[in-house]
Parts: C-alpha cells; sequence; structure tokens
C-alpha cells in the first residue's frame, strides 16, 4: 500500500493546501479513528480517513471599556484570541490544550494596573483538572520552577535556578484511577500547574509532556475562576473536564 507524509495525504483528502494541513496537525486537531496525528511528516498510507476536530466558538464573559473575559476554547492560542480581538492586549496567557478563563486589557492605564495585580500576586486564579491517580486530601506545593524556552518550553523542579511557585490542590472527585482536583495558584510560571502536579506524582490527564500516559484528544485543564480587582470571572466547565470518561 502506498505511503506519503501525512500532512501531504490530509490535504489531497481535505482539498486544502499542503501548509493548511501541517498547521491543522501541529495544533492538534487531526484524529485518524480515536488517534490524534501528532507529527505532520510521518509517513501515512494515502487511503486514511481522516478527521478534523475545530475548537469550539470563542464565547465572550464580559466587555467594558477596560477588559475583555472570554471563555479560550482547548486548541487556540492565546495570541490568536488577542489577534482576533481589535485593540485588546493579553494580560496573561493560557497553554494552547488549556480552556477557560482568558483576560484582555483594552486601554494602555487599566493594562498597566491589571499587570502590577499579577506581578504583586493580588490576582486569584482557580482551575479544574483531572490527574492520575486518586488524591485524597489537600496538598500545597512550593517547589521553585526553571522554564527552558528554545523550541517548545519545558519546564522543571529546580532549587537552584528556579522561581518561587506556589500550587493548591483539593481533590473534588474519584473516578477509579483518576481525581478531579481544584487548583488555586499564586503564582504563574510557564507549566506551573502541570509541572507540580506531575512532580508529586499525579500528571494531568493528557499531559504527556509531563508523564500522563492516559491518551485524551487535550491536557484536562480548565481555568475556572479569575478575580482581578472588582471583577470576578467563571467559565463554565466544558463536557470533557464536566464529565470524563
Amino acid at each position: 500500500m502506498a505511503t506519503d507524509k501525512a500532512y501531504k495525504v490530509l490535504a489531497m483528502a481535505k482539498g486544502i493546501s499542503n501548509n493548511k494541513a501541517k498547521e491543522l496537525i501541529d495544533r492538534g486537531l487531526v484524529y485518524v479513528e480515536d488517534k490524534k496525528v501528532k507529527i505532520a511528516r510521518a509517513e501515512i498510507r494515502t487511503d486514511t480517513v481522516f478527521r478534523i476536530e475545530y475548537p469550539e466558538d470563542i464565547e465572550i464573559l464580559y466587555e467594558d471599556e477596560d477588559i475583555i473575559a472570554v471563555n479560550k476554547p482547548a486548541q487556540v492560542d492565546s495570541y490568536e484570541i488577542q489577534d482576533s480581538i481589535a485593540g485588546a492586549e493579553l494580560l496573561h496567557r493560557l497553554d494552547r490544550d488549556t480552556s477557560g478563563v482568558l483576560l484582555l486589557g483594552k486601554n494602555r492605564e487599566f493594562i498597566e494596573r491589571a499587570i502590577k495585580e499579577f506581578k504583586n500576586r493580588k490576582v486569584e486564579k482557580h482551575y479544574v483538572a483531572w490527574i492520575e491517580g486518586v488524591l485524597y486530601e489537600k496538598v500545597e506545593i512550593d517547589e521553585p520552577i526553571f522554564t527552558v524556552k528554545k523550541g517548545k518550553a519545558f519546564s522543571m523542579i529546580d532549587p537552584v535556578r528556579g522561581k518561587k511557585a506556589h500550587t493548591v490542590v483539593k481533590p473534588e472527585e474519584i473516578q477509579g484511577k483518576k481525581s478531579k482536583v481544584h487548583i488555586e495558584i499564586t503564582t504563574g510560571r510557564t507549566h506551573q500547574i502541570r509541572v507540580h502536579l506531575a512532580h508529586i506524582g499525579h500528571p494531568i490527564v493528557g499531559d504527556e509532556q509531563y508523564g500522563s500516559r492516559t491518551q485524551s484528544k487535550r491536557i484536562l485543564l480548565h481555568s475556572a475562576k479569575m478575580k482581578l480587582l472588582d471583577y470576578e470571572f467563571n467559565a463554565a466547565e466544558p463536557k470533557d473536564i464536566a464529565r470524563y470518561k
């Protein structure tokens, strides 16, 4: 049976350009049966049947003259949302796989006030996630994190080079050998939640980069609530978080 590079086979099958096909694979949106196509240049059969799962629409939770709060779908880059809203600037970022509350400022005065709140650790950030293993009690993690940003960012616990990071994890629900947890962070290091949970032996479901052995369409992490200045924003849990199967 003939084979070719995955992005070329996808482009031919869907009638799109090679560049568009590669982009869809790189964004994690392309599946063959229940398996995600991860490598655009991997060899694959030319008769392969693909399925493309596009992200959900972006929901605006709140907007006024200073701020826009959106419910970011998984598989969408934070900068894509910034670029789609004229005059708006990200106040923070969520990983591509992470869904939930994302905040953007609309004027320089407010943006500077908001950034100061983040730097002074006065912003409340609450998440929910499904993790590997059974967690029965609250855990506080105070482990410094160091991030290597060459190529794909990777973070690690490093007492010497790392920066202070604090995460609080509380169990909410247990299903088999998986636990649903509530997470609050007072710092915002790159991949902080993912690294800290992996460090205590409970990587987030689907987070293969940090040790999850469970296949999932995405990393099951959701930004559920944020409090900034006099604002509070809540994003409803998507189906894959609300009901884990």
